[in-house]
């Protein structure tokens, strides 16, 4: 038999480590190829990891909270297949002999010195073929003695080599891999087994083709019941088709300690009332990207403070249009705009200080990032040429972006590339505030809560609405008088929409 160890990937843009929050599989229980085997958080995100090969779980080598380095062996597979004899010429079919997987496939090399993760993640370097039938029947005596294997499943051990054709696959916007099923190739006692396997897990409560069943919640709910030590496998969901909700966690972990559902938490300890939390995945990455922005481009803030009644008064007006039907038109959506539109200005705040090459990368379009709060921690999404949306296509990226990052579904590759920034404080009732650059780039701004206040306007003091601005920039890339004037034109924008037509 032929046993497989899958290795931690690299699942985000030059990532070293993860932490792998939880197993899906236990030993003993049997996979299929693209079934999910273990949750991992990042530095950048949440994702699945599917499994490359298809078979029976030996050996989990890691308990979860455990972090790993990429490049790791994190569970071995034992796929059925005796162990074909090395070819003569030496030219063996890579990955065939239990080894390193094919390049181009899961586990597998990729370009730039990367692993392949995901189906349809990268380019690929090889070109699979199918593998050719073999008999089941016993060589002829004159043959060469060799041993033949049971016939397996089209696509169940794609990336054991580089004759058999990976199964076509979507991934989905959370970067899990559905499990693709290939129904009626399976013969003889493989056949057999496989129904036997589909019956238990049935009668047990699990999805045929996975070894248990997994509760269904939502991202945060999971991280909430990690922090509270509640085991969702024994929480009964009230939501719609049984999912979890936050409020079935929360009444299981104030249920009496004897009861099932809880579990002992390892991340989190306490004595005394002290509480000490390990700095892992998103609150690690993010403690050291601002701690190396902070101390590595020279931060200059400035504040503005802008009467926004006409921006509000033309956020009610388009609210109604028909083209905004079911689209958040928010305060945000208005800054995003002013921002976008001062850019254009002063393409040189949408730039980059690049210290190898001793050289200011003025970008040709812009990634405009919002920052987000999350359970997991703070992240910086960002929308791609956001200066080429219109107004309406720029309200459902934002609403989308937002709807995505709460529920913790944001893809590494959506939090990479930015080049300006905007962080919205004004949603927790906070006026303003010194925003710290996001690493890469050289100009954040900083929103504050709208307010009614007393103002000057047309010689008497009146109530309007007020808000506050607060851009923060990098002085070597950022003059005081580039950052003055690209504050001001945002400030005006603001002020007077009707200033865009100017732009």
């Amino acid at each position: 038999m032929a046993q497989r160890q899958f290795k931690l990937p690299d699942v985000g843009e030059g990532l070293t480590e993860g932490e792998i929050l939880q197993w899906l599989v236990a030993v003993g229980d049997t996979v299929t190829v693209n079934q999910p085997l273990c949750e991992v958080e990042t530095a950048k995100a949440a994702v699945e990891l599917p499994s490359p090969y298809a078979g029976t779980v030996v050996e989990l080598l890691h308990e979860a909270g455990t972090t790993v380095d990429v490049g790791t062996p994190i569970i071995t597979i034992d796929d059925g297949a005796v162990a074909p004899a090395p070819a003569p010429d030496g030219d063996a079919d890579p990955g065939s002999d239990g080894g390193e997987p094919a390049a181009g496939l899961i586990g597998g090399a990729a370009p730039g010195g990367r692993t392949a993760v995901l189906v349809g993640y990268g380019p690929r370097t090889t070109e699979a073929r199918r593998r050719p039938r073999r008999s089941a029947a016993p060589a002829p005596a004159a043959a060469p003695v060799a041993s033949a294997p049971v016939p397996e499943p089209v696509g169940a051990d794609y990336g054991s080599g580089g004759q058999q054709r990976p199964p076509l696959l979507a991934t989905a916007p959370d970067m899990t891999v559905k499990p693709v099923r290939h129904g009626g190739l399976e013969v003889g006692r493989q056949a057999e087994a496989h129904a036997a396997a589909e019956e238990a897990a049935t009668s047990l409560g699990a999805a045929p083709g996975r070894g248990r069943a997994r509760p269904l919640a939502k991202p945060p709910v999971r991280k909430l019941a990690r922090d509270l030590g509640v085991d969702l496998t024994v929480v009964t969901g009230t939501g719609e088709g049984g999912v979890i909700t936050r409020e079935d966690v929360t009444a299981a972990a104030a249920a009496p300690a004897d009861r099932p559902g809880l579990t002992a938490v390892p991340a989190v300890t306490s004595t005394a009332g002290e509480q000490r939390i390990p700095i892992r995945g998103v609150r690690k990455h993010t403690a050291a990207a601002m701690v190396a922005s902070a101390f590595t481009a020279p931060h200059v803030t400035e504040f503005l403070t802008v009467d926004v009644t006409r921006m509000m008064k033309l956020r009610s007006r388009l609210a109604a249009r028909p083209e905004f039907a079911g689209v958040k038109v928010s305060p945000l959506l208005f800054v995003a705009k002013a921002l976008l539109l001062a850019v254009r200005r002063h393409p040189m705040v949408n730039s980059s200080w690049d210290e190898a090459a001793q050289e200011i990368v003025v970008h040709g379009q812009v990634n405009l990032g919002i920052a987000a709060a999350t359970p997991r921690g703070l992240v910086v999404p960002n929308v791609e040429d956001a200066g080429a949306l219109s107004l309406t296509e720029l309200a459902g990226a934002l609403a989308e972006l937002a709807e995505t990052a709460r529920a913790g579904r944001t893809a590494p590759g959506d939090m990479t590339g930015g080049t300006i920034t905007i962080t919205n404080v004004g949603v927790f009732g906070v006026d303003t505030g010194t925003p710290i650059l996001n690493p890469g780039e050289s100009a954040i701004l900083a929103f504050g809560a709208v307010r009614e206040m007393p103002w000057v306007h047309k010689g008497r003091v009146r109530p309007r609405q007020v808000t506050q601005l607060a851009l923060s920039f990098d002085h070597r890339v950022i003059d005081g008088e580039l950052g003055s004037r690209f504050l001001a034109d945002v400030g005006a924008l603001l002020s007077d929409p009707g200033t865009a037509l100017a732009f």
